[in-house]
């Protein structure tokens, strides 16, 4: 069977609905079957589903609602994406009681490293056989190398317990917005930038059997 994955945190902003669209086009591009379901009730993973539908871009991609949360495992080899936010507290704990592994984009500020504990702590909450795997990373971290808060961040992700810190990062890049209102991931709009290169290295971290 794939595996269950949910990119989430408990603030908003955190820029998880962008990322999941882009794994979701890159795993799609690696011919891993993706099912993603959107079970924010802001929609934002649906709206640029949407769009990408609309003008005929490949691969095509579908998305389900809150509903499969019922049944979101679909078959082996199916890697499914959950996109949820803490606006459904019902919705969140049903995917993290289902999930194998939690993806966790902390934006580089201590209310979002306070965020994050508190996240820990709600999964750690929900009943389930085992724990699923967190991994964190830095999300929309600060271009300008002078600039510590963004290392700062990081290192306060190191030290979190329960959690796996993944180095690769992605930077505020407005290639990011437009991802997401273009309806084309970062290496579809950009395959030679600096934010193709950071998300190829994510995609990597989270995916390594798929380019080992």
């Amino acid at each position: 069977m794939g595996n269950i994955t949910v990119v989430g945190s408990l603030k908003g902003g955190s820029g998880k609905s962008t990322v999941a669209f882009n794994l979701a086009v890159w795993l799609a591009m690696t011919e891993v079957k993706v099912r993603l379901i959107d079970a924010d009730p802001q929609a934002t993973l649906t709206d640029v589903i949407q769009v990408r539908t609309e003008e005929g871009y490949r691969p095509r991609l579908e998305v389900a609602n809150r509903s499969a949360l019922a049944k979101p495992r679909s078959g082996r080899g199916v890697e499914t994406l959950i996109d949820v936010g803490t606006s459904d507290m019902e919705a969140m704990r049903a995917a993290i009681a289902q999930c194998d592994r939690l993806v966790v984009p902390v934006p580089p500020s201590q209310a979002d490293i306070w965020s994050t504990q508190r996240y820990i702590q709600l999964v750690n909450s929900v009943e389930r056989p085992k724990p699923p795997e967190i991994l964190c990373f830095i999300n929309r971290g600060d271009t300008h190398h002078a600039v510590n808060e963004t290392n700062e961040a990081a290192a306060a992700l190191v030290s979190l317990k329960g959690v796996r810190f993944v180095r690769a990062r992605l930077a505020q890049r407005t290639v990011f917005r437009r991802s997401f209102s273009e309806g084309l991931a970062v290496f579809e709009l950009d395959p030679r930038g600096k934010g193709t290169r950071e998300f190829h290295a994510l995609a990597a971290a989270l995916h390594p059997h798929l380019v080992g």
